[in-house]
C-alpha cells in the first residue's frame, strides 16, 4: 500500500529526548510503529536525503524569504545500498504540503541528474503517474540549473496507521549535513555537521483536520510549533562554521 501523504499539513516542534520519550508512549495509545521500524532495535532507520539547488541557491532563498508559495528538490534514499531511489518534489502552498515522489533505479540516477531524459527504464515500475513525475522533476532541475548541493542525515522514528495515510508522528534525531561537490555520490556516510545538537524533531503531519488526540498531546506537553527545515538549516549551520573557522 503506497502510505505517501501527497498533501498534508506539518507542524514541526523541537525538543530535548527526555520529552520525545516521554511523547513516545503517548503516540503508542494510538498508533503503531511503522512497518521499517518496528523491526529495530532502536524503532529507528536511517534516511539520507541529497538536496537539489541552483548556484545562488534559489530553493534556499526563497525558503529563508517565506515565499508562500514554494518547492525543493531532493533525492531520498535508505541503508540499503541495492535500493531504489525517491526523486522528490516538496511543494508549500501557503500552509499546505504536497510532495510527489517517483521511484528510481539507482544506476538511473547520474544519468538523470547529468540531464538524460527521463524514460520509464529509469524507474522501479513503469507508471504513467510516476513518469509525469519524473517529468516534472527533471523540468524543474533544468529550469533551475540544479546540482547536488547539501546531503542530509538522521535517524527517524515512525508512527502511522496499519490501513490508511491520514496521519504521521515522527521523530528525527542525530540530523547531520555536509556539503556535496562535483559529480553525485549517493553517499551513505553521515555528515560531521550536527544540524540540531541533542534535540529531536518531532514532526506531527495529518491530512485533514488536527486529530483531537494531537490537539490534547501538544497541550499536555506544552509543545510550541517552531521552524526546523533540515536544508536551510544545514546551509546556516554549514556557513557559520565556515566563518568560525576563519
Amino acid at each position: 500500500m503506497e502510505k505517501l501523504q501527497r498533501q498534508r499539513f506539518e507542524l514541526k516542534y523541537m525538543i530535548s529526548e527526555a520529552k520525545a520519550q516521554q511523547i513516545r508512549f503517548f503516540v503508542q495509545n494510538y498508533l503503531p510503529c511503522d512497518p521499517y521500524g518496528i523491526t529495530q532495535p532502536d524503532l529507528s532507520y536511517k534516511v539520507n536525503s541529497l538536496y537539489l539547488d541552483s548556484n545562488d541557491l534559489k530553493t534556499y532563498q526563497d525558503t529563508i524569504n517565506g515565499d508562500r508559495n514554494r518547492y525543493k528538490l531532493r533525492i531520498r534514499y535508505y541503508d540499503y545500498k541495492d535500493s531504489p531511489v525517491y526523486f522528490e518534489i516538496k511543494r508549500r502552498y501557503d500552509k499546505v504540503i504536497r510532495k510527489k515522489r517517483a521511484r528510481v533505479h539507482r544506476w538511473a540516477v547520474d544519468e538523470l541528474l547529468d540531464g538524460h531524459y527521463p524514460t520509464m527504464d529509469h524507474l522501479v515500475h513503469h507508471s504513467v503517474e510516476q513518469k509525469n513525475v519524473l517529468d516534472e522533476f527533471s523540468y524543474l532541475q533544468n529550469l533551475l540549473i540544479t546540482k547536488p548541493t547539501i546531503h542530509v542525515s538522521y535517524k527517524r522514528e515512525a508512527y502511522e496507521p496499519l490501513d490508511n495515510n491520514t496521519v504521521r508522528v515522527t521523530f528525527d534525531r542525530q540530523v547531520r549535513s555536509k556539503e556535496v561537490y562535483g559529480k553525485c555520490i549517493l553517499s551513505e556516510e553521515s555528515g560531521s555537521f550536527d544540524v540540531f545538537g541533542d534535540n529531536v524533531i518531532l514532526e506531527l503531519k495529518f491530512t485533514d483536520r488536527f486529530p483531537i488526540w494531537m490537539q490534547e498531546m501538544t497541550q499536555y506537553f506544552h509543545l510550541r510549533k517552531e521552524s526546523a527545515a533540515k536544508y536551510v538549516d544545514s546551509i546556516e549551520g554549514l556557513r557559520f562554521k565556515r566563518i568560525e573557522m576563519v
